[in-house]
Parts: C-alpha cells; structure tokens; sequence
C-alpha cells in the first residue's frame, strides 16, 4: 500500500464556510499550525479554485495572490497545494501561483468532462508540478464510466486521480465501487484519491472504506470547514486513522486544538449536519449550492429543501449557480 497523504483543505474548500472571507493573517496563521501539525499538503485558493472570486461564486476578501504570498517560505512540511477548474482559471494564473510557491494542483472538472483537463494537466506537468485530477459530482457517474474518465486525466499525465463527493451524497458501496473501478483501470503507479462531503455525515466513514480499497491520498478539513455540512472532519478522521494503527504523520492533539480553538469561532454558519445540509446529501446537490439556495429561499419564501429538491432533480452541477434563482421563481409560481 502506498503511504497515507493527508490533504488539508481548510484554506480552500474551508473557504465556502465563511464567504471566502478568510483574513490573510489568519489564514497565514492557520496554514503554519497545519504544518507544525504535519498534514502533508495544504491547499489554497478561492473556494472555487484560482480565479474564482466572482458575482457568480463570490467574492473573495483578497486575491489568490494575496493568500498564497509568503505562505510557501513559512511551511517546513506541507506541500502547497491550490485547485484549479479549467474554465474559471487560465494557464497563466496557474504560472502565478507555481511563482508563489505552490508546488502541487488538482484539476477540477465535472464527473463527465475529463477531457477538458488536458491542456491544464499537461501544462502543470511541464512546470514541474505534483497533479492530480479531481471528478466532482462522482455520483452523478457509475463506476465503470467514472473510471474511464480518471483513466483519460492519467493519460494527460495526471500523478493521482480523485473521486471527489462533492455532493455528500454516495453510500460507503458507491465508494468502495468507484475505488475499485479505479484500481482496474489505473497503471500501478498512479495514486488514488478520496475527497468526501459530509452531508450524510458519511465523511469519515466513506475516505476510511476508500483507503481500506486503495486510495492513498484523503482530503479532510479542520472542524469539518467546507460548503454544506463541510469535509470529512481532519481530526475525527486522524483519530480514527490512529485507532487503526494507520501509519501517517499528523498530530492528532494540535488538530484538535485548531479545529476548537482557531476554526469553529470563525463559522458564523456552525458547520454541521442539519435540515438543509443534510438535504444537499439526499438530493445529490452540490454543496456549495447552499448558501445560495438559502439566500434565494428568504427573498421568495421558500423552504430551502423545496429548492435543494429541484436542484438535485434537474442534475444541476457546480457553475449553474446562477440557476438557482430561477428555479425559486418557478417553484414560487407554482405555489
């Protein structure tokens, strides 16, 4: 088995929890006690990626740039790591960012589109960068046809390859299958990854059945922090890790510590499993979806799930958020 690699993705998908609104001081701060803490990578970005802050997705309080400036000189561990979803962001944002430091990038597309991961995986690859691939939505494909995608972001030259739960919404079979649908396709040499919402507060549970079949690479945040009910909890799952006698490299203790006391004061929104969180996972629903969907549910006097509902059966994906909108209104008229 591959040694375990411990993802930290407070700093981007951590970024939904709270607007994108994370100070570049306390994001600094948070980033150095992740590293003393030795989880092996730590991603930063915009929620949506390099080049997200936008009316679309929401604006950041500062720039990638401004984020990620001086964090590589401060880390004596961790990787830094960023995302990027080819469409939002361009080749020359992902330069920029190889120029601040960042030494390893996940190339974001839907669980259908691979192919349009190409140009930006070849690219990270010739500046020399760590890449893997990241299919959001996975439920949304079957095993088989999931694992012809990741096969297609290896041949781009892809290190790893995720199967990214980006709804909460798979079973622990969902995953074990989609795991496996990997291995049969996958050469040897590339890494499998595991990215899972917690929606169903199946977070921990499934990135575990995920390792237990041959992932290697787990993503995790502290306290959870993440669009929805957040990412499977880092130190719930570096708890369950060490019970397991799981070799890897992160202090349990010191992530407890900045989950209860860094983290969890800064969620105006408790990152939890709730009527509306849980209703993302039961739809099948992106979770970043949710604040949107609870901003438009007050303007028109809906109930959020009523909108969550609509938005799982129209398959609506990350991107359409602008859609969300329309689909109160015509729940409104129907009323």
């Amino acid at each position: 088995m591959k040694p375990i690699y411990i993802q930290d993705v407070t700093l981007r998908d951590g970024m939904h929890a709270i607007r994108h609104q994370y100070g570049k001081e306390k994001l600094k701060e948070i980033a150095i006690a992740l590293d003393r803490a030795k989880v092996d990578a730590i991603e930063i970005a915009h929620g949506d990626g390099l080049a997200g802050s936008s009316f679309n997705y929401g604006f950041g309080a500062h720039t990638d740039w401004d984020w990620l400036k001086g964090i590589k000189e401060e880390l004596t561990h961790a990787k830094l790591t960023t995302l990027i979803l080819p469409g939002i962001a361009t080749i020359h944002d992902l330069k920029k960012a190889r120029d601040l430091g960042v030494e390893s990038v996940r190339v974001a597309t839907h669980c259908t589109e691979a192919d349009i991961s190409a140009q930006h995986i070849h690219a990270a690859k010739e500046m020399g960068m760590d890449v893997g691939g990241f299919l959001m939505m996975a439920h949304m494909n079957e095993p088989k046809k999931l694992a012809e995608q990741a096969k297609l972001m290896e041949s781009y030259g892809a290190d790893c390859v995720y199967v990214t739960d980006s709804a909460g919404a798979l079973l622990m079979d969902g995953v074990i299958d989609r795991i496996k649908a990997f291995k049969d396709v996958l050469k040897e040499e590339t890494e499998i990854g595991i990215h899972c919402h917690h929606n169903l507060s199946l977070g921990v549970a499934n990135t575990i059945v995920a390792m237990q079949h041959g992932a290697n690479r787990l993503d995790a945040s502290l306290a959870g922090m993440g669009a929805g009910a957040g990412n499977a909890p880092l130190e719930v799952l570096i708890a369950c890790l060490n019970k397991m006698n799981v070799s890897q490299n992160s202090d349990l203790y010191q992530l407890m510590d900045i989950a209860d006391d860094i983290i969890r004061p800064l969620q105006a929104r408790p990152v939890r499993v709730d009527r509306e969180t849980l209703s993302l996972g039961y739809a099948g629903v992106y979770s970043s979806f949710l604040l949107h969907s609870e901003r438009a549910a007050q303007k028109y006097g809906l109930d959020t799930r009523e909108i969550l509902v609509e938005l799982g059966k129209r398959k609506m994906v990350g991107g359409q958020e602008d859609m969300i909108i329309d689909v109160a209104l015509d729940i409104s008229k129907q009323k």
